[in-house]
């Protein structure tokens, strides 16, 4: 199509006939939030509430600027300066309803790649309050078996010697509070929204831990000054495709490089703990807490955990996407199970959620079939993953006798097709894991060591070592081995 708008401030007028876009005046907004991590979760979800609350109330301090620390990070700063940080926010309903709208919320980009001192001083600032992180599980650098901050990373070493170079979340973070502090500035907040337990309580064990080794005297005034609530978010927020880009060339005549597209369901808990003031959110629905613990466990456990359930059987199986798996009356017996017998059990009391009815509610998110959820990015990055969503259900099931061999199979299966990097049909399939040689590695000799996949203590802890989850493993990888048929021995647990 010729005749078509470019996304940009500049623009706006001539789309609002077209599509919904801001009504608030963005030139008037301070950032008081610095965002690290401005992929498409973020985009759906925190940016989207604070578009809402723009929208509705008078935020005006409480703009987003978003952050880029990794090189990867340059694709959307380039499209943002472009797009002047707007973007569109496409959601599919399954009924096949799509409700398309520009956000506004998030008013700068900065990219600590090229210029780190433009990033910290932004953190530095008096209006910033609020610095929160989507930076996926990998991000918070420590070992998913013990717990530990890893002082190892290189980029870690350089920025323990070289404050004023940071490299990671950590040495950004330490220098602005540490400038913050000898300017008499009141300390921000960090709030983690990545989907790790108790996300808050990791964000400041790993903060201490990197400060206290570089400055054992800040490392005590964070540890007194700064707030680290925990947060349970939730949206499935799928890649963005060329489809979604032709969608709104197609219907609006818009041209957005990179929209993003999610499901309807929303929801944002967090622990109302704060250094440093927040955002009325409660005016749009956002819950604040006194504990989120709760809710995020279950969250993890039946949602992310049932994603991998799916993504990695499907995988194998040759399923491409989430809402194929759950087209199949297999999958969907296979998931319900795994949630009823295995990951319910283990979780606490959740005041004001029928569990029952939020277990509906997950299969009826999967099984949208306008979201398309590729099997391989719910597969990417498992190493850091499945240790905190689906291995922890496993430790608990051991404790107290429950069933483990549903979440067994799928730890067998994650093994196998590391080993042989197909699904049952022959089709390659696409590993996206920063520990993907590791475990290559020793799936690789499990023919000869049916045990030798689980004893990478890294991920699996001394599971290896419990004899019967041992037992339920290695009778299980042999299966998948022999078989090659995920379905058939599925269909054999599932057998009363």
């Amino acid at each position: 199509m010729e005749n078509y708008t470019p996304l940009n401030q500049f623009n706006i007028k001539d789309l609002e006939e077209k599509i919904k876009v801001p009504t608030y005046d963005r030139s008037a907004i301070k950032t008081g939030i610095v965002h690290v991590g401005v992929g498409g979760f973020h985009r759906a979800h925190q940016a989207y509430y604070m578009h809402r609350l723009h929208e509705q109330f008078s935020a005006t301090d409480w703009g987003i600027c978003g952050i880029g620390l990794r090189e990867g990070d340059r694709k959307i700063y380039n499209i943002f300066k472009k797009q002047n940080s707007l973007y569109t926010l496409i959601i599919k309903h399954p009924n096949g309803e799509i409700n398309s709208e520009v956000i506004g919320s998030i008013i700068d980009f900065e990219l600590g790649v090229d210029t780190p001192e433009t990033v910290i001083n932004k953190m530095t600032k008096v209006d910033t309050k609020i610095i929160s992180l989507t930076i996926t599980e990998g991000g918070y650098n420590f070992n998913p078996s013990t717990g530990e901050f890893n002082f190892e990373n290189n980029d870690i070493k350089h920025e323990l010697k070289y404050p004023n170079e940071p490299k990671t979340i950590y040495g950004y973070l330490t220098e602005a509070l540490r400038r913050r502090r000898d300017k008499n500035l009141p300390a921000f907040t960090i709030m983690s929204c990545d989907n790790i337990e108790h996300n808050g309580d990791v964000a400041r064990r790993m903060v201490l831990a990197f400060a206290e080794r570089q400055d054992s005297d800040l490392a005590k005034w964070i540890a007194k000054e700064v707030c680290f609530p925990n947060s349970m978010v939730d949206r499935i927020t799928p890649v963005t495709t060329p489809s979604d880009l032709e969608y709104l060339l197609d219907n609006y005549a818009l041209q957005d490089e990179w929209p993003v597209t999610c499901e309807p369901f929303i929801q944002w808990v967090i622990e109302d703990n704060f250094s440093n003031g927040r955002p009325d959110l409660e005016k749009v629905g956002v819950q604040f807490v006194s504990d989120v613990k709760p809710y995020e466990k279950m969250k993890l456990r039946l949602l992310n955990a049932g994603h991998s359930v799916l993504g990695i059987l499907g995988a194998l199986h040759g399923h491409l996407t989430i809402n194929a798996c759950m087209e199949d009356p297999l999958f969907v017996s296979y998931l319900r199970e795994f949630m009823d017998a295995e990951a319910s059990p283990v979780l606490d009391e959740v005041k004001g959620i029928n569990l029952e009815s939020y277990k509906d509610s997950l299969e009826e998110r999967f099984a949208n079939p306008n979201i398309k959820d590729s099997v391989t990015r719910i597969c990417s990055e498992s190493s850091a993953k499945l240790p905190k969503f689906l291995i922890a259900t496993i430790h608990e099931n051991l404790e107290t006798g429950g069933n483990i061999s549903l979440a067994t199979l799928v730890i067998a299966a994650w093994c196998y097709y590391h080993d042989k990097i197909i699904d049952e049909n022959g089709k390659s399939i696409e590993i996206i894991d920063a520990q993907k040689s590791t475990l290559q590695k020793a799936a690789k000799q499990t023919e000869q060591d049916p045990l030798a996949f689980i004893k990478q203590e890294l991920f699996f802890g001394k599971l290896a070592e419990n004899e019967r989850f041992a037992n339920t493993y290695s009778n299980l990888v042999m299966k998948v081995y022999e078989t090659n048929n995920i379905k058939s021995i599925m269909e054999h647990l599932l057998t009363p």
